[in-house]
């Protein structure tokens, strides 16, 4: 099983031997890293993507279960175990392009996948969460969730809606054991970010060469994309032993983009 190359040493607490985990966008980058983490703490993970085949990653390890699912398809989400004790929300697109043409299929797209979805994943879950007395919401945001960039409106609209969304099953959750956390990355080295760089070349009027470096690097002060095993050591975090006392927090890894 190819596991991700910037997590070669993963560890094998069993912190989390006994709970069950969701994550979405499960196929690659931060998703896979996240599946690949937490299955070494112990827990039972469901890998959610719309990418079947890239699911299969995943085939040699007994404690991952994988289910392809159209994460935009509302009605379908039902069919999803809800018998959750950790719900990571991961699953994103991205449209880079000025508001005069952006498409408005693809804004309504994106609002459904990351917002609307992870809405409906969490009320699907707190049930159960709520009669173990004990559950973790861990939603993967973005700087962009605390910024924006100009000709990422749906992006930055869904992750800013997702931050209040977060802080909310904060407040209700706290009485029942359940926490509730955003993290809150630059720049991520994933498909995502790769896809990307044309479009941002075209919306800026640069060469694709200088994206990584005139825009994505530009606003950070530590100039390096992140790897995927850094975000899912935090994800780990927040739902391990210390994590009890964090809850409608946003955690930023953005190399010091928002210390500005």
């Amino acid at each position: 099983m190819p596991h991700d190359a910037s997590s070669p040493n993963l560890p094998t607490d069993t912190s989390l031997r006994g709970r069950t985990a969701l994550v979405t966008g499960a196929a690659s980058g931060i998703g896979a890293a996240c599946v690949e983490r937490l299955a070494a703490s112990g827990a039972s993970v469901v890998a959610v993507d719309l990418d079947a085949a890239g699911l299969k990653r995943f085939a040699d390890l007994p404690a991952v279960e994988t289910v392809a699912c159209d994460l935009a398809d509302l009605d379908g989400l039902t069919d999803l175990p809800a018998a959750v004790d950790i719900l990571v929300n991961n699953a994103g697109v991205q449209h880079v392009a000025p508001i005069e043409e952006f498409p408005t299929e693809r804004f309504d797209l994106i609002l459904r996948l990351m917002l609307q979805s992870p809405f409906r994943l969490i009320r699907h879950v707190l049930p159960h969460m709520y009669a173990g007395g004990w559950g973790r919401v861990v939603n993967v945001s973005s700087a962009h969730g605390l910024r924006a960039s100009a000709y990422k409106s749906a992006y930055v609209s869904a992750k800013h809606g997702l931050e209040g969304l977060s802080k909310v099953v904060a407040l209700e959750g706290a009485a029942h054991g359940v926490t509730s956390n955003c993290v809150n990355p630059a720049y991520v080295r994933t498909p995502l970010v790769e896809k990307q760089i044309a479009d941002q070349a075209a919306a800026h009027g640069i060469e694709e060469s200088e994206v990584v470096n005139e825009v994505m690097l530009a606003p950070v002060a530590v100039k390096r994309l992140i790897e995927p095993g850094e975000v899912a050591d935090l994800v780990a975090f927040l739902c391990g032993p210390s994590s009890a006392s964090i809850t409608g927090a946003a955690y930023t890894m953005d190399g010091g983009w928002t210390a500005h």
